[in-house]
């Protein structure tokens, strides 16, 4: 029986989990204590012929897929969990590359006794060719992007709100329950928080390191921020007390502007206070993007970085409003 089951939730990814697979195999935690759960939403790409290659040609690694009818993370990541098979979960996602000593390391930390879960950096790459998918990249690493969030913009071993890619003890889920399929974005999010008011601990070790592939345009950037603003705003009220000042940045800002704009066509000096506030936004963006273009010479980073952190603030911000007031 394996120690150790690698989990992941999978739908159309024929681009990066051959990737991810290799990443798998190329661990340096023995590969006979391994087993790989694959949680697939009926892929209508590649994907499972994919898969179906690298288990003909890697046969000493258990890899396993199991049916994940709603077509939906939590609910694959539940269906993954039923299937494992190991005593320490390890959550992976098809978008993501574990370093080779991802699994041992998560695994020495749990042993340790340092977190319940355990997860670490990002190093968050391109999701496409061209200068545009580099800025989104370089946006989504910065605090401007990523706000506090110590798994994106780096920090020292900490416990933590959350880990991206958790990995716990399988008896953990006997605790507190599975993820909330509820929840279609967020749902690692508010696993933690119930690990965390279980009297638990989220546990970030910057020696643990994963490759992540950023979003490779605007519009799936701007879907992608859509949906973490929505559900996340539904995530805090079940849990009002865990919101943090990064998450209420965007949405105040979002309502500044509308309130301003709205209110101007009668007072003249909101109008005024509306071009001003744009003004010292804009500026703020172009001083980080000049920061980052001049750090690494890639110029095109000032156009491409001000528009990725745009989208990302507006397409959190609204649909954090809106996920605060509907009620499903």
């Amino acid at each position: 029986m394996p120690n150790v089951t690698i989990i992941v939730p999978c739908y159309n990814e024929q681009d990066t989990i051959g990737h991810l697979l290799e990443a798998v195999y190329g661990q340096t935690y023995p590969r006979s204590e391994l087993e790989v759960v694959i949680a697939d939403g009926n892929s209508t790409d590649l994907t499972r012929q994919q898969i179906g290659l690298f288990q003909r040609e890697h046969p000493d690694l258990t890899v396993r897929v199991v049916e994940n009818a709603q077509r939906n993370i939590p609910a694959g990541l539940n269906r993954a969990l039923q299937a494992a098979q190991g005593e320490v979960i390890v959550r992976l996602d098809a978008h993501s590359i574990p370093l080779p000593d991802y699994v041992a390391r998560c695994v020495s930390v749990l042993h340790a006794g340092r977190g319940d879960s355990v997860g670490g950096i990002w190093e968050i790459l391109p999701g496409g060719e061209g200068w545009l998918a580099k800025s989104i990249a370089a946006a989504a690493a910065h605090p401007l992007g990523a706000g506090d969030a110590q798994y994106r913009i780096g920090g020292q071993a900490q416990a933590v709100d959350t880990v991206p890619f958790g990995a716990f003890r399988r008896s953990l889920v006997e605790r507190i329950g599975y993820f909330n399929e509820k929840l279609l974005t967020n749902e690692d999010y508010e696993f933690n928080v119930r690990i965390r008011q279980s009297g638990g601990t989220v546990w970030l070790d910057p020696c643990i390191r994963s490759s992540y592939f950023a979003r490779p345009d605007l519009v799936s950037l701007w879907r992608q921020y859509w949906r973490y603003g929505y559900w996340k705003a539904k995530m805090l009220k079940r849990n009002p007390r865990t919101l943090r000042w990064r998450q209420a940045i965007p949405p105040l800002f979002v309502s500044s502007l509308v309130i301003l704009s709205l209110a101007g066509l009668w007072l003249p000096v909101l109008r005024w206070l509306l071009a001003f506030e744009v003004l010292l936004y804009t500026l703020l963006l172009l001083g980080a993007a000049f920061m980052i273009a001049r750090k690494v010479r890639y110029w095109p980073f000032l156009i491409g970085i001000p528009l990725a952190f745009l989208v990302m603030h507006l397409a959190w911000g609204s649909s954090f409003l809106l996920g605060s007031i509907r009620h499903d």
